[in-house]
């Protein structure tokens, strides 16, 4: 770096200042911090706390992914499901109103794809222990961002 570049650079730092403007990695931009604790098929402990630049950093391909999983109503109705416990493909078809293997699969494809179910034994599905606190986080925000929860 150049002694000008160097000069240029200190002097937007303290227009920055001046003017209010933070850094991105500023600690006073403060943090986001979740956690839970659950029964779920087992005790389920979680925290996790993220500063508030670096959220707006992450990558929103897998973000997108989750939510899209999320967002449709026969998927939610599987999580919803899958909250009690492991289950085998035929009792999520009947228990959401498939009419066919087919049509379970297309909708597992999607949520394995984006990690919130993966295939506990032959046949039978599960949500991670360490996700089940993060969907439920995710169900109580979009009810909170509704306004479902005031």
């Amino acid at each position: 770096m150049s002694d000008v570049d160097a000069k240029l650079a200190e002097l937007e730092a303290r227009i920055d200042a001046l003017e209010g403007h933070r850094a991105p990695d500023d600690p006073a931009r403060g943090f986001v911090e979740y956690q839970g604790r659950v029964d779920f098929d087992g005790e389920i402990d979680w925290t996790i706390r993220y500063s508030a630049a670096s959220v707006l950093r992450l990558p929103a391909n897998a973000r997108v992914e989750v939510l899209a999983a999320l967002g449709h109503p026969v998927r939610h109705a599987l999580i919803q499901e899958l909250l009690d416990g492991p289950r085998t493909g035929t009792e999520l078809t009947e228990a959401v109103g498939l009419t066919s293997a087919g049509q379970l699969h297309h909708h597992m494809r999607a949520l394995s794809s984006a990690k919130i179910v993966e295939q506990h034994s032959r046949g039978t599905y599960r949500i991670p222990p360490p996700k089940v606190v993060p969907v439920l986080i995710l169900m109580t925000a979009a009810a909170d961002i509704a306004d479902l929860l005031r």
